[in-house]
């Protein structure tokens, strides 16, 4: 199973290899945004670790091209912690956020996890002897044992934690939950990022799941309360 960790510190470079290929990956490495994009490109990656200050392409602008043509799940390095940062993070189509410095044993945590449920999907459409891993709303299907999201009938590219929050919002439905309350329930952990992050989410599940993003059907707000799922 092959990581991409591209960061333009060599010593912190040498030291996420090294541990990584501890736990039995293998390991490619990039110290510029442009290698980041070529390499995913053409690579087969479980998992990229980028960093978001670098030369020629930040961090923040090869996610957002990377995710033009892939989902493979994404840990953005930062040496700031401000919210504002994380949530750009979040907007350019990161699944996890780790600041500097950071324990090596989380990092490598939240690799197992993204790598662990990222892996569960596969791109086979639904099966109808398999109806009770099949949740549907409207346009929106889910499949829960394969992790694909489909809208009348066709494959949506979700990332990782669009695809928990959606997931969880179709075995709730009707159910009204605030932004922190989603954050708990989803993002989980230690997660203490600003509520936005949840708004941002929601944005991109409403353009890739609803048939009209600018009236959702769905994906539904409850004015200063919080989203839930109408059926």
């Amino acid at each position: 199973m092959k990581i991409l960790v591209v960061d333009d510190e060599k010593l912190l470079v040498k030291g996420i290899k090294f541990n990584l290929e501890n736990e039995g990956y293998t390991v490619d490495t990039a110290s510029d945004g442009e290698a980041a994009v070529e390499l995913a490109r053409g690579g087969d990656y479980a998992l990229i670790i980028l960093d978001c200050m670098m030369p020629k392409k930040d961090g923040l602008e090869a996610c957002q091209e990377i995710r033009t043509f892939s989902t493979v799940p994404i840990i953005m390095l930062t040496a700031r912690s401000e919210d504002a940062d994380k949530l750009m993070g979040f907007e350019s189509g990161a699944d996890d956020y780790i600041t500097k410095p950071f324990n090596i044993l989380e990092l490598k945590a939240r690799v197992r996890a993204l790598i662990r449920r990222s892996t569960l999907k596969a791109p086979a459409a639904p099966k109808e002897e398999e109806e009770p891993d099949v949740l549907r709303c409207g346009p929106i299907t889910i499949d829960e044992k394969r992790r694909a999201a489909f809208k009348d009938g066709v494959e949506a590219e979700l990332t990782m934690k669009e695809f928990d929050l959606i997931l969880f919002l179709m075995k709730n439905p009707g159910k009204v939950f605030s932004r922190e309350k989603l954050l708990d329930l989803v993002w989980g952990y230690d997660y203490l990022g600003d509520t936005r992050t949840v708004d941002v989410h929601i944005r991109r599940l409403r353009e890739k799941l609803e048939r009209n993003p600018a009236q959702p059907q769905h994906i539904v707000t409850k004015w200063g309360v919080g989203y839930y799922l109408a059926e």
